[in-house]
């Protein structure tokens, strides 16, 4: 009889007695289930990989071959769900496929692997000597994208990320490109972005920021500041708004520009309003106790509340803790606001005013849908904001949109306020037309709200 243990792979298995080996095996083990998984991992209609083989894939790629140069691009197509609405999703998922056909082609290059992630989303890792050549290959897929047959624009957007150092990570390079690619998305005159330094300090910094955000809060690093609004008549307070500075304890005071576009992005800007409502409440109701008649104060709303079902109740809520009358406390909204949730936030406004509360309309004019807004809703006061009087003294035109902008508001029987006001000139133009309140450097800048209650 034939020995068969001749025939057999014969398996060291003195090598796993070892640490090394017991190591090599795990990893020869790890390699060979992802192998096993290449096909399930591919998206069933483009035939490119899902985004956790990609990142396997392109992480392995980078250790076996560590010497080369990377990047990674990132697409993306500007309202992809209206192109669905419009022409259809089969339409819709032609071009994925066609997208996907030209990712496929450069996965020809040596090195090179693409992913379907998610809906309208590709990512590819690739090797370059030249970013030229990234540009190229960008040039390529949007191409095929002009190229394919479709009843509307299309609009594709790619972010480019190239590699600092050896052994970049792929996740980490896919979202420096994501954040190159966002800052271009939708518009017409830019098709791509390379992710640079800029974007790495402002990555860095909203990550701090995220990072901080939390303990800020807890440690009341939040600061409550306050700008008097006047009656230009008289040069009395008759209100105030209220501000929000950041405190660092290590940096010092950060900018509200700075901060509060990431927290809008993140969801904490809600956490934010809270806190900062609840210190205009508990302002209000201190002077109460006291006996004194504060003058309004208002706190601003974010467009994140669009989605925030509950902000009504936790504004009533305070108002019953502190015994604090809804009058005492006025909201604030740009036109952003209504965006996202239109009839949404138009209920909740109206929720709130039948419950005391008065709505204001801040940075009216600088949007492009004020005008409809202003007919649609019923707001208590609009706020004109500082771009229509800023020239004023020297542009004849600003003088003519500003004078009838506030007669239609005095028609409309709505309180105007006007922002911005810095200039005798814009307050005697102002008057002159028959707008008596303002806000603005010329009476007041931000202060402490323990400096704004010894004004009053």
């Amino acid at each position: 009889m034939e020995n068969k243990t001749q025939q057999m792979d014969v398996i060291d298995v003195s090598k796993q007695k070892t640490e090394e080996g017991k190591q090599e095996l795990y990893l020869y083990s790890l390699r060979k289930m992802a192998e096993d998984n290449v096909e399930h991992n591919r998206n069933p209609l483009t035939r490119l990989q899902n985004l956790r083989s990609f990142f396997y894939m392109g992480g392995e790629i980078i250790r076996e071959h560590p010497g080369e140069q990377y990047a990674v691009i990132s697409m993306d197509i500007a309202q992809f769900k209206a192109v669905n609405e419009f022409c259809g999703r089969t339409v819709g998922d032609r071009l994925l496929a066609a997208i996907a056909e030209a990712f496929r082609k450069l996965e020809e290059r040596p090195l090179t692997i693409a992913s379907h992630a998610r809906a309208d989303v590709f990512v590819l890792l690739t090797t370059y000597r030249e970013e030229q050549e990234l540009v190229d290959m960008v040039m390529q897929v949007k191409k095929a994208v002009d190229e394919f047959p479709i009843d509307c624009k299309v609009l594709p957007a790619f972010g480019i990320a190239t590699a600092q150092g050896e052994s970049p990570a792929v996740s980490y390079l896919k979202d420096c490109a994501t954040t190159a690619l966002n800052t271009i998305k939708g518009k017409f005159y830019a098709s791509y972005a390379f992710f640079d330094e800029k974007m790495r300090r402002q990555q860095m910094l909203e990550k701090q920021i995220e990072n901080n955000i939390v303990a800020a809060l807890k440690n009341g690093e939040f600061a409550l500041y306050i700008q008097p609004k006047v009656d230009m008549a008289t040069g009395q307070i008759i209100g105030g708004e209220a501000l929000v500075r950041w405190v660092d304890p290590n940096h010092g005071v950060i900018p509200p520009d700075e901060f509060l576009p990431v927290l809008e992005k993140n969801g904490l800007v809600i956490d934010l309003d809270i806190y900062m409502w609840e210190q205009v409440f508990q302002m209000q109701s201190k002077l109460l106790e006291e006996g004194r008649e504060p003058v309004p104060v208002s706190v601003n709303v974010s467009r994140v509340h669009a989605f925030d079902k509950g902000f009504c109740d936790t504004l009533c809520r305070l108002s019953q803790e502190y015994h604090v009358a809804p009058a005492y406390v006025p909201l604030e909204l740009t036109e952003s606001a209504f965006l996202w949730d239109e009839q949404g936030m138009y209920r909740q406004l109206e929720t709130l005013q039948s419950r005391g509360f008065t709505t204001s309309m801040d940075d009216f004019g600088t949007g492009y849908s004020s005008m409809n807004m202003l007919k649609n809703q019923s707001m208590d006061e609009i706020k004109v904001d500082q771009t229509f009087i800023r020239d004023l003294e020297v542009n004849r035109k600003s003088r003519i949109v500003t004078r009838h902008t506030i007669r239609m508001l005095q028609e409309l029987e709505t309180s105007i306020i006007a922002e911005g006001v810095e200039t005798e000139e814009q307050k005697e133009f102002l008057l002159e037309c028959g707008c008596r309140k303002a806000q603005g450097y010329l009476f007041y800048r931000p202060m402490p709200w323990q400096d704004f209650v010894a004004l009053q």
